[in-house]
């Protein structure tokens, strides 16, 4: 593969619950008007999600090159929302999912895209109440991008490990830092991709699913990992929905990064073995489980490594890259996060904290909801 002393292009896309400011529950239905203020504001960057109380912040081209650039882009557009929000007595969360809300009273999107989702997969779609988020990293036009995922596959559960913000569901710690993987994994489609060897091979595969009813549309392979089927990109959709910016930077950061790095190897090294698969199907499990306080694997499926040695492996692999990219604070956040906890982290203590002082367990979820509001909001 060749080495491209240019950083590649970046973008990122975010999903949001908006909740009600007085219950700070999701409304299944949002306030008249709200959509079309939304859209006179964002014009083709903002979409509605699965759900009515969902939305999206989309991308019209993945052009970003600094971190700091996108720092003050994802700022500057969280703000917009907020104050289109308010003013229909709404506040967006960017969480992987809202600590209490039902699902059963949520209701589908109008969106035409998401119609066939619910009615090839009925309760499996009623059920996803979950935002995560997206970051594309462009991929020169000569280069293979299958054969770039595969090499950086498995490195992806310890990105997640760093994003978990889902660990409360339907009123109730999950015991999983990241349940919204538990959600997707009930998905066709999702989760761990095939193995391909090359993107001829993936390109095949999605035309036989699709000639054969197995599926609509190639957007609806939705695993973990992807070459985007909308733009030149490798397309991560394994991190959950970061309240924190930081925190999303962070993991945006590094998937540069490593994107880079797997571009850069030679492509006759071995990559995506039978081994690898099932250590990554295992740290996958671990980092939904336990997040950055899990002991993962290494690749030779023998040793364990906390997520502190793990990411001091990624950075004595490609940190160097990324410091000249321009990425070296994402090993910085990284630690960060390893020492003073995830968005699961947060959660969890704030409900803890709250039940402690001695609230009622929905008063104390409605405080966790305050410091999504607070954090997502407040940059």
């Amino acid at each position: 593969m060749p080495n491209d002393p240019v950083a590649p292009a970046f973008g990122v896309e975010e999903t949001f619950f908006l909740v009600d400011t007085r219950s700070r529950n999701l409304p299944p239905h949002l306030p008249e008007g709200f959509l079309q203020s939304a859209h006179n504001a964002f014009r083709d960057g903002f979409s509605q999600g699965m759900f009515q109380s969902l939305v999206q912040l989309d991308m019209i081209q993945p052009n970003l090159l600094e971190i700091a650039e996108a720092r003050a882009w994802l700022l500057e557009r969280r703000t917009r929302l907020a104050g289109i929000a308010e003013e229909h007595q709404l506040a967006p969360i960017c969480v992987g999912s809202h600590p209490f809300a039902d699902w059963h009273v949520q209701v589908p999107s109008e969106d035409p895209y998401f119609q066939p989702l619910f009615e090839d997969h009925r309760m499996i779609a009623h059920r996803s109440l979950v935002c995560g988020m997206r970051v594309h990293v462009r991929v020169p036009p000569d280069v293979d991008r299958i054969r770039v995922m595969n090499r950086v596959l498995g490195w992806l559960p310890l990105l997640l490990a760093l994003s978990t913000s889902s660990p409360l569901w339907n009123g109730r710690p999950t015991g999983l830092m990241s349940y919204r993987q538990a959600v997707n994994a009930e998905w066709p489609h999702r989760g761990i991709p095939e193995h391909f060897p090359d993107e001829p091979a993936f390109a095949a595969y999605v035309q036989w699913l699709i000639a054969s009813g197995a599926t609509r549309r190639e957007s609806d392979l939705a695993w973990c990992i992807r070459p985007s089927p909308r733009f030149p990109t490798l397309e991560l959709l394994a991190a959950d929905a970061c309240p924190s910016v930081e925190d999303a930077l962070c993991v945006v950061a590094l998937f540069r990064a490593l994107v880079s790095w797997a571009m850069s190897q030679d492509d006759d090294d071995p990559q995506d073995s039978l081994l690898q698969r099932l250590v990554l199907k295992e740290n996958h499990w671990r980092a939904m489980r336990f997040g950055i306080h899990g002991m993962y694997l290494d690749a030779s499926g023998e040793a364990s490594l906390s997520a502190g040695a793990w990411l001091a492996r990624a950075h004595a692999c490609f940190g160097a890259l990324a410091e000249s990219e321009g990425d070296s604070q994402a090993f910085v956040r990284g630690r960060h996060v390893l020492r003073y906890g995830s968005s699961a982290d947060r959660q969890l203590q704030r409900y803890r904290e709250a039940l402690q002082a001695g609230l009622p367990r929905q008063q104390a979820l409605v405080a966790v909801v305050d410091e999504l509001i607070t954090e997502t909001c407040g940059g």
